[in-house]
């Protein structure tokens, strides 16, 4: 009851952390409502990436906004890696508006904040200022009035994707098409030199991980993509270019860009599956693993592997694809430069997912074997009885003959009786502390006999 009524003091330090974020909160909001967008640069500098995500989810919507536009590069690529989902999401969905400079201070992007409207499952990115502007799009006139240099479409209608062919004269692939596996059909340049690539993405999510088919099209220097579900590489790549000016200069860059967000987010996925084998490996590795917890183990080990193979799929299926565009010869010297980077560091991720599948192997043999262990000991254990009863048994089958009243005539029956039960205990025990002194024995010698060979 006293610890109720008087909780013992937090650690100083942390109180000081504290309080000194709340004051740098108070600080963000005063210099926002002022629009001293300058002195907020400039207080926003030295914080460390978390601290600044943390005062992005404090904020409401439209000044976490304003306040994320004045992140530099360097800055904004730390503080997106510690956003939450939420704060993400929220950010991508928020539409651009051209940058305006401030009275008196340094050019800043604008947003305009809009009312909430459903998501779009068509939207274009133009090119401003080095920046991509986003544009919902929720008609055919909305679609026709853009210069977009990306049109992404997430499970487009029937209605959409004709408004794709009648304004740009491109027929989208089926969703029937994605799912083939030659390479052919997943990687070519049809009669009209538009460039078709039919990718996999990697979604990896706490409850399930699988792959998501992705389609592009490279036609007349915009990027069209298509596919059926969200994912966070689109949603990072369009953080990414709303911050960094110079970002992306076309469709192809966008392309590009997407494959090493791509790359990124399943080294981020094969962390994941390292720690979780750590975890198992520590479990594993104890002294004692019971039928539960081996089985608990198994399963986890099978969702592992399974994600460490959509991973190998994944960054495989992108180097194909990588692989074709340096062939066709559509890339810049520059662009030709990232995708060596990005399928360097592919052969990178290639080479771990080979070791985690070796690891794999190992806790899954290992994880049995255990198995195998306690259905041994049950197993002596059984033998052990059956071999203590042996001599009962025989004892037990005296006692049902004739000769044995004939032996104890003279006796009284319970005497004899029990002196003959105290006789069948007595034998069953010193059976049994037999067996365990030859079996201590053996071990002890074993014991030796590995001391040995390390003094050795």
């Amino acid at each position: 009851m006293s610890e109720i009524l008087n909780p013992p003091a937090e650690d100083d330090a942390e109180a000081r952390s504290r309080a000194e974020e709340q004051e740098t909160l108070r600080e963000v909001e005063d210099l926002v409502r002022r629009q001293e967008w300058a002195a907020l640069r400039t207080r926003l500098e030295p914080l460390a990436p978390e601290s600044v995500a943390r005062i992005l989810d404090a904020l409401p919507p439209d000044e976490s906004v304003q306040v994320w536009e004045l992140l530099d590069k360097e800055q904004g690529e730390d503080v997106l890696d510690e956003l939450s989902d939420a704060l993400q999401d929220s950010l991508g969905e928020e539409q651009d508006e051209p940058p305006a400079a401030a009275p008196g201070d340094a050019p800043r992007a604008q947003t305009a904040i809009e009312a909430p409207r459903k998501a779009a499952t068509v939207n274009a990115f133009e090119l401003q200022n080095g920046r991509l502007r986003q544009i919902q799009i929720d008609s055919k006139a909305d679609l026709a009035a853009t210069a977009p240099i990306w049109v992404d479409l997430l499970a487009p209608s029937k209605d959409e994707r004709q408004w794709v062919k009648d304004i740009f004269d491109l027929d989208l692939p089926d969703a029937d098409d994605l799912t083939d596996i030659e390479e052919s059909a997943r990687f070519y340049i049809d009669e009209d030199t538009a460039v078709h690539l039919h990718s996999d993405f990697l979604l990896d999510k706490e409850d399930e991980s699988r792959n998501i088919a992705v389609a592009f099209v490279l036609h007349n220097n915009i990027l069209f993509s298509m596919r059926d579900e969200e994912l966070p590489v689109f949603r990072l790549q369009r953080l990414r270019a709303r911050i960094q000016p110079g970002y992306v200069t076309d469709g192809k860059d966008v392309l590009l860009d997407l494959y090493d967000a791509d790359v990124e987010y399943s080294a981020d996925a094969l962390e994941d599956v390292y720690a979780e084998l750590e975890k198992v490996s520590r479990t594993v590795l104890t002294p004692q693993v019971t039928d539960d917890e081996a089985a608990e183990i198994l399963s986890d080990i099978a969702n592992e592997e399974d994600l460490n193979g959509r991973i190998r799929r994944n960054v495989l299926d992108t180097r194909r694809a990588l692989s074709f565009l340096m062939r066709s010869r559509l890339l810049s010297t520059d662009q030709h430069d990232d995708v060596r980077q990005i399928l360097r560091d592919i052969d990178s991720l290639d080479g771990h997912t080979s070791f985690l599948f070796g690891k794999i192997n190992f806790l899954m043999d290992a994880t049995v074997g255990f198995i195998n262990i306690n259905q041994n000991k049950r197993i002596s254990k059984l033998t052990t009885i059956s071999v203590v009863f042996v001599p009962l048994n025989i004892i037990a089958g005296v006692g049902g003959m004739s000769e044995f009243s004939m032996m104890t005539e003279g006796i009284s029956w319970p005497v004899a009786y029990g002196a003959f039960i105290v006789a069948m205990g007595l034998v069953g025990w010193g059976t049994y502390a037999t067996l365990r002194w030859l079996e201590t024995r053996k071990a002890r010698k074993l014991l030796a006999a590995r001391r040995a060979g390390r003094e050795a």
